[in-house]
């Protein structure tokens, strides 16, 4: 047992357990560099970086070609309304060429009476009060009327 404990405590096994263990040292900071450079290498934030330059270089074109997509989706729209619009005119020219429709148009909007026929109007007693009520405020200045209305709309 003598010869053991002198063998664990000589120089040479003191050196050698020292390198040993300086030797492990170095091995494992050497992987944990290795494992941090591996994360990001030279080539990867390269990359990283001409990756984001064409995200910011294409960012203000692809927002123009969307809002151009929009306007010519809303051009569209408006090319149907106009067609639409069209149809509809060229239908009611069609129909201003028949003599019956101008007729019908005439007594309907101008009151003509045909030769012959009587013709009567008729008259709204509510529209006839209505106007009675606006008569009054004929009679005073503007400025009046004006100050009334708001006195209208602070009671409201």
């Amino acid at each position: 047992m003598a010869g053991k404990d002198r063998d664990r405590f000589s120089t040479a096994t003191r050196l050698r357990l020292l390198g040993e263990q300086t030797a492990a040292r170095v091995y494992r900071s050497q992987t944990r560099r290795q494992a941090r450079r591996s994360r990001l290498t030279g080539r990867a934030a390269f990359l990283v970086l001409v990756v984001c330059s064409l995200v910011v270089a294409l960012a203000y074109p692809m927002r123009q070609y969307v809002s151009q997509r929009g306007d010519i989706a809303d051009q569209r729209d408006r090319m149907a309304e106009a067609e639409q619009q069209v149809e509809r005119l060229r239908d009611e020219k069609a129909r201003l060429q028949d003599e019956m429709y101008i007729r019908r148009l005439a007594r309907e909007h101008l009151h003509y009476v045909l030769p012959g026929e009587t013709g009567y109007t008729m008259i709204d007693p509510e529209a006839e009060e209505k106007r009675r009520t606006d008569e009054g405020s004929a009679d005073r200045p503007w400025y009046s009327n004006v100050w009334e209305g708001v006195d209208n709309a602070d009671r409201d």
